[in-house]
Formats: C-alpha cells, sequence, structure tokens
C-alpha cells in the first residue's frame, strides 16, 4: 500500500506507534504531546490522528477511546520509520552485541553440539526479545557430486551437467562470455578445452558435497582455463541452491508461557491455536519462515518481517513473525525467527533476529554435521 506521508504525519505516527508498543493503551492526543516533543498543539495532533486514521494506519478500538495502529500503520513504521535517531540506531547495536555476547559466553565453541548450540540460541533469543522464538534445525542433504560435464551448446553457450550420488541429473544453461566471433576450428579448441576442464574437476571434486562445491574457490584453476572460472561459480551456485531444495525438519520452540501472557492473548481459544500451530503444524509455520535468499540477496543477512494479516497462516494473522535464514557458506541451512503480538518492539526484535543468524552462520562455518 502506497501512502504518502508528510514530514508532520510521519513523526505523529512514529509517536503514536511508540507509545502504543510501551503502553498496551490506545493512544490519546494528551499522551503524546506530554510524552513527545511534536511541537504541534494537541488540537493539531488530533486532526493529524484523524487523517492516519481514514488513511487506515490508527483505528479506534471504541468510540471513546484513542487509537492504535493498524497492521499497515506497523508496516509504514517498520519500512519507513524505524531507527529515526541516532539513539536507536545505538540501541539496535548494542542489543546485536548482547545476543552476541549471550551466545558466546553460554556456548563454548569447544564443546558444544548441534542440539546444544540451537538449544541455547533459541533460549537467549526468546529471553532478549519477550517473544516465542523458533530455530529450525539445518538442512542435512549431503548430495555429493558423482560426475561432472561441460558441453558447449552452441557459440558462447555452454551448459554444465552436474549428476549427484543418487544419480539425479541437474543441468544450467549459461552464456560464456564474453567470448568473440569463433570459427569452426575454435569451436573444436573449446570443446577440448571443456573436456580437459570436465575431467580435471571430476578428478578432484567427485565424491564432495554440493555444499563445498558452491564454495569453491574458482580462480585457481589453471591460467587457460580461466575464463571459465566464472561461469562455473555461477552456474554451479545456483544448481547447488536448486538442487538442495529445502525440507522441513524439527523447529526449537521456547518462550511460550511469557508471551502468551500478553494481552494479546486473553483468549483462550487463540492461544491453543496458536499452541497447536507450534506443536502439531510446524510443517506448515517451516515453509513460511524457511525462505530461500531471491539470488542477489545470496551471502546476505535478509531480515523479513510479516504484520498481522500479512501472515498466511490463520492461528498467525494477529502476530508478528519476524526471521532470517543462516547458512553454510552462501547457502542456506536452516532459519530463525520470533513471533508476537503486533505490538511489538519492533526495532529490538530485528536486531536480535539479525544478530542471532549471523552468529549461526559464523558457528557453521566451523562446523560439518
Amino acid at each position: 500500500m502506497e501512502v504518502q506521508l508528510t514530514n508532520r504525519q510521519q513523526h505523529i505516527l512514529w509517536a503514536t506507534v511508540r507509545h502504543y508498543i510501551a503502553t498496551a493503551e490506545p493512544v490519546g492526543s494528551k499522551a503524546l504531546v506530554e510524552e513527545y516533543d511534536l511541537g504541534v498543539s494537541s488540537a493539531t495532533i488530533r486532526n493529524v490522528m484523524g487523517v492516519l486514521e481514514k488513511s487506515g494506519l490508527l483505528y479506534q478500538p471504541h468510540a471513546s477511546a484513542g487509537r492504535i495502529p493498524s497492521d499497515s500503520g506497523y508496516r509504514i513504521y517498520v519500512d519507513q520509520l524505524i531507527t529515526p535517531s541516532l539513539r536507536d540506531v545505538t540501541r539496535t547495536e548494542t542489543l546485536g552485541r548482547e545476543v552476541e555476547v549471550a551466545l558466546q559466553k553460554r556456548l563454548q565453541w569447544e564443546d558444544w553440539s548441534l542440539e546444544t548450540l540451537l538449544q541455547g540460541a533459541a533460549q537467549i533469543l526468546a529471553t532478549l526479545s519477550g517473544c516465542i522464538s523458533l530455530i529450525t534445525m539445518p538442512q542435512t542433504t549431503t548430495a555429493l557430486l558423482r560426475h561432472l560435464q561441460l558441453v558447449q551448446i552452441e557459440a558462447g553457450r555452454i551448459m554444465l551437467i552436474v549428476v549427484t550420488d543418487g544419480y539425479e541429473t541437474h543441468s544450467k544453461l549459461m552464456d560464456l562470455s564474453p567470448i568473440p566471433e569463433e570459427t569452426e576450428r575454435d569451436s573444436e579448441v573449446i570443446d577440448r578445452e571443456l573436456q580437459i576442464v570436465s575431467n580435471f574437476l571430476n578428478s578432484h571434486l567427485r565424491g564432495r558435497s554440493l555444499l563445498e562445491l558452491a564454495n569453491l574457490n574458482w580462480s585457481e584453476l589453471d591460467q587457460e582455463f580461466q575464463r571459465y572460472g566464472e561461469f562455473l561459480k555461477n552456474s554451479v551456485a545456483e544448481l547447488t541452491r536448486r538442487t538442495l531444495a529445502p525440507t522441513a525438519t524439527q523447529i526449537m520452540v521456547r518462550g511460550v508461557s511469557e508471551v502468551l501472557r500478553q494481552p494479546e492473548f486473553s483468549q483462550l481459544q487463540q492461544v491453543q491455536t496458536i499452541i497447536h500451530l507450534l506443536e502439531e503444524e510446524q510443517d506448515q509455520l517451516w515453509r513460511l519462515i524457511f525462505e530461500e535468499p531471491e539470488p542477489e540477496d545470496v551471502g546476505k543477512s535478509r531480515v523479513t518481517v510479516r504484520i498481522g494479516a500479512e501472515n498466511p497462516l490463520e492461528p498467525i494473522r494477529t502476530c508478528t513473525l519476524i526471521s532470517s535464514t543462516y547458512r553454510r557458506g552462501s547457502i542456506p541451512v536452516g532459519s530463525v525467527g520470533v513471533l508476537g503480538p503486533t505490538r511489538l518492539d519492533y526495532e529490538s526484535a530485528i536486531a536480535v533476529v539479525a544478530s542471532a543468524a549471523d552468529y549461526l552462520s559464523e558457528a557453521f562455518s566451523y562446523f560439518n554435521p
């Protein structure tokens, strides 16, 4: 939803969201005048809040009450208004360091196991965020390379064919550029080069996992084969992401009892549906929080925030779900997330999820389950 807000409207929406997050009470103009230096009168604030309500960013739960943010209001807050001051930036950086310090203090590199690492991370994440923490077990796919072949399809077009130990075949067609116009004789030379490179790669890589292939340093190829390096790097990375199609795994869940004390979860039926989702329908939740990055985001920690009705699962359509993936090298192998009410301290939650994902990615660079 595209909503163009003036600076004053943005500031008043920001203050309303912050005040409601802190108090869980509908916000009136008097509270904003007293708590925030908005530089305008109470009457002006009321008028602006009325405009924000008509835009669908605020609403009144009761006729005589103040206003509270809608899902759309929170979305504007997260996308446009979050961390508006140096103080808040410093706060999120501090929270990120708290996560890292807590994980390092509790989890000793020399003696942690995979389950201990993830259980400890889940508990710390729940404690620091005040939300339900969700950490998926890593993908256990161990597809190994059985055979690799490079084939010239036409001038400047090469296909990479990979056969795994399970006899599954995957291929990727890409341009090998820059390549000048090739004569028939040049094409024969390229065919011979491709066979030599294929033989070389098979002798060195057969039996290695596809995860390893995605992170090889292709620049180490002999100088005469350097022009195939970038092609191989891109092709194998994409084939690996495609071949290691994520399959649902167990989700570590912590912090349920604490977050369900929030006023948003006062209805027993709502609590029961959430618990049922967490305990009995983890496969649906897993598919939601394990979101493979777009190609341009590979290698980056990308935090996804789903607010209220943006969640496709009915039990959590009144909640906010914040998630990110942790990786082994450039390949996402698991996810980290927090689930809480839409009245959520978004800055803190985003910071702790990002930091936990980064920590687990670093840990998995030393760990080979």
